[in-house]
Formats: structure tokens, C-alpha cells, sequence
């Protein structure tokens, strides 16, 4: 919306010097949250794939030593369940070469070692999510920062001349419409996409939270009828 001759290009140029960095704050900030979207979007796609392929293979495999190799001869590391399984079977594995080894330290070692593992993927999974949530939590507040320095100086300007009129206050009026809106802008998004992103986290640690119950059943089964893993 244009007020005079004062569209919104020129209202960013002319706005106080507060004002114009509480706007490139706000700007970066959407730019920024809007990458980590995607990015994150990306990520918890994968996630879920490879969780659902992952468990397909765990459970129609009869024996898990030739699962183990496998994983453990791929080039890239492995995550999610997989992390789990291998950091699991691994410290299993180890732990099952001594001679008589307890059972008891074999399962404990392996169970230590699958919660090492998801405490790991979930610190991934819920990496740049902070950060998202301050935007989404901070972006307002700023923008009104920069209304309220908008009406500050439009009310200064009115002190110096005896009559006011609309084109003399409609430009600061918009400048300052424009920092609230842009604050709104960067917020929004920011914070549908955390809560979004948190409620898919929750959902795929569970899922890898049952999968380390599951496994530590398998183990205590192993254990128990004990087979030294080759």
C-alpha cells in the first residue's frame, strides 16, 4: 500500500537507523528459520524412512550377527535405530569374548551402550530446534521494538510543527506497521515449525526408546541360552 508517494521500499530506506536493524535482525532471522525448515524437514523424512526400512529388516532377520557385519562394513556411520543396534550388538559382542563372561555385565554393557547411542540421535534430532523456538518466541517483541522506536520519532517530528496532517504521519505510521509485520512474519513460521519438529522427535525417540527394550529382550535371550556371537 502506497500513501502518498511513500511505497514500502521507500519506507525502508527512509526509516530510522534503530528501526532499519531491527528489521535486518527480523529479515535474517525468517531467512535463516526458513533454511532450518527445510533442512530439518529433510532430515525427520529420512528419519522415519530409514527407521521403517531399518526395522522391516531387524525383525525378518533369523540370526543378527550377519546384520551386524553388514552394518558395521558400510562406509557412512550408521543412525537411528541402526546407531542403536550396532552400538548395542557391538558392546555385546566385546563383552561375550571373555572367557565365562556374567550375564548380567553383558546386558548392562550393552544397554549402557544403546543409551549412549540415543542420547546421541536425539541431540541430532533435535539440533537447530532451539533455535527456532527463539525465533518464533523473540520475533514479536522485536518487531514492536521497532514499532514503538517508529512512533517515538514520528511523535518527535510532530513536536516541531504547529499543525499535523496525514502525509506528514502516514509514512512513520506504516514504517512502524512494517516492523510489527515482519516481526510476525519471521515468528509464525518459526514456531508452527518447533512445535511441529518437537512432536516428531518425541515420536521417533519413542520409537527408538521400545526398539532398545525390544533388543535388550533379544539380548537377554542370547544371554541366557548363551551363543558366543562369531
Amino acid at each position: 500500500m502506497i500513501i502518498g508517494d511513500a511505497g514500502p521500499l521507500r519506507l525502508l530506506l527512509e526509516a530510522s537507523l534503530p528501526v532499519q536493524a531491527v528489521m535486518l535482525v527480523l529479515t535474517m532471522a525468517s531467512v535463516v528459520s526458513w533454511a532450518m525448515i527445510f533442512y530439518k524437514r529433510k532430515i525427520f523424512k529420512l528419519a522415519y524412512r530409514q527407521a521403517d526400512q531399518f526395522e522391516d529388516i531387524f525383525w525378518a532377520a533369523e540370526d543378527l550377527n550377519p546384520l551386524y557385519r553388514r552394518i558395521s562394513a558400510t562406509r557412512h556411520s550408521a543412525s537411528g535405530m541402526e546407531h542403536i543396534f550396532e552400538s548395542g550388538y557391538k558392546e555385546f559382542a566385546r563383552i561375550g569374548e571373555q572367557a565365562a563372561p556374567n550375564t548380567q555385565v553383558v546386558l548392562e554393557g550393552a544397554q549402557r551402550a544403546m543409551h549412549v547411542a540415543l542420547g546421541r540421535e536425539a541431540e541430532y534430532l533435535e539440533t537447530q530446534l532451539p533455535f527456532l523456538a527463539t525465533v518464533g518466541s523473540t520475533s514479536p517483541y522485536i518487531g514492536l521494538f521497532g514499532t514503538v522506536w517508529g512512533i517515538m520519532d514520528t511523535m518527535r517530528a510532530l513536536g516541531s510543527v504547529q499543525y499535523a496532517t496525514i502525509a506528514m504521519v502516514g509514512p512513520g505510521i506504516s514504517e512502524t506497521l512494517i516492523a510489527t509485520a515482519m516481526g510476525l512474519f519471521a515468528a509464525i513460521p518459526a514456531g508452527i515449525a518447533y512445535n511441529l519438529f518437537s512432536h516428531q522427535s518425541d515420536r521417533l525417540l519413542s520409537r527408538y526408546d521400545a526398539f532398545t527394550d525390544e533388543f535388550s529382550s533379544i539380548l537377554q535371550r542370547y544371554v541366557h541360552s548363551y551363543t558366543r556371537p562369531q
